[in-house]
Formats: C-alpha cells, sequence, structure tokens
C-alpha cells in the first residue's frame, strides 16, 4: 500500500493549475494507484493528484462501491443545479452545502491511454467536479456564496490543522525516461 500525505488548505500546489498528462508509463499506474490507497486509506470519495503533491490531471474516485480514475478530464454539466454537504480531504473535519451541476459526462483518458466517459448524477457528478477542480486550483470553497466562504474561512483558521507545514518533497535529481521502467 502505497499511502501518501495529503496537502492542506494553505499549501500553494492546491491553487496551482495542473498540467496534462502526456506519458501513459508505469510511473502514471503508479501514481493511479498511490492516489487510490491514499482516498481508501482517508476515506474519501475522491482525490486528486495536485492533493498529494503531484501537479498532474489525474483524480481517482469511489462512489456506489464503485472505484475510477480519470486522466485530463473534460466536462459536459447539466444546467440542472443540486445543493448538498461537500467536504474535502485536504480541508478535513469541514463540510459545506456547494451548489454543483447535478449530472455530468466527464471524457478523458484511463492510466493505459485509452479514452474514457463518466456519465453521473448526485454523488458521482459532486465528486468528478469537485476533483476536477482540484485539477484547475479551486477548492469547493470558492464555490460558496460570499456569506458561507466568511464562515468557512473562520472555522479553517479555527482548525487545529491549519498553519501546518506541508510535508517535504524529495526530488530526484535524475531524469525519469518511460523507456527505463
Amino acid at each position: 500500500m502505497a499511502v501518501k500525505p495529503i496537502r492542506l488548505f494553505g499549501d500553494p500546489v492546491l491553487r496551482t493549475p495542473a498540467a496534462p498528462v502526456e506519458t501513459f508509463d508505469k510511473e502514471l499506474r503508479r501514481l493511479v494507484k498511490d492516489l487510490t490507497d491514499t482516498m481508501m486509506d482517508a476515506p474519501g470519495a475522491g482525490l486528486a493528484a495536485p492533493q498529494i503533491g503531484v501537479s498532474l490531471r489525474v483524480f481517482t474516485y469511489w462512489v456506489d462501491d464503485e472505484p475510477g480514475h480519470l486522466i485530463n478530464p473534460n466536462l459536459n454539466l447539466s444546467d440542472d443545479l443540486m445543493t448538498g454537504d461537500e467536504g474535502c480531504l485536504s480541508l478535513p473535519d469541514l463540510a459545506f452545502d456547494t451548489p454543483r451541476s447535478r449530472s455530468v459526462i466527464a471524457t478523458g483518458m484511463n492510466m493505459h491511454g485509452e479514452p474514457v466517459v463518466i456519465e453521473g448524477s448526485d454523488l458521482l457528478s459532486r465528486a468528478v467536479q469537485h476533483e476536477t477542480d482540484h485539477l484547475d486550483g479551486i477548492l469547493f470553497i470558492d464555490r460558496l456564496d460570499p456569506e458561507l466562504r466568511k464562515e468557512a474561512m473562520r472555522q479553517i483558521r479555527e482548525a487545529e490543522w491549519f498553519g501546518e507545514a506541508p510535508p517535504t518533497v524529495h526530488v530526484s535529481p535524475h531524469s525519469i525516461s518511460s523507456r527505463w521502467l
């Protein structure tokens, strides 16, 4: 099991748009496994690569006992909206009513570079939108109305975890090439 530390609110990687995946190799498959293991351990309904410090357009989800992942997502959202309780592993123990589109058709790729289409509503739609937001540097609290966002920020400042230093990331000085993996 490869459970990684989850980055918390305040870490710049959470506000940085992620780069598209261009290489579908062993490293990408390892990233999808690490995301899945970390999400299941947390536990959560989804986890995006930036939440473990990897700025790539990859996320995993676990909804209705159905695991999945999507790479380089593009979303087609319904005009029908819903509001419901939403939280985030990068903002532990906080949840707020957040507006989202009720249904989504998401296209992208799987870890092998094959095209994927995910169609869903309610919780699956919320999870796909939430995780795609992470890939764009957006947090769910950004979707709240101004008064609720103000309350969210107050609760964040009072949270035990707020202000903790992000985990140290060690970067290899060696280039990685998929032909050697």
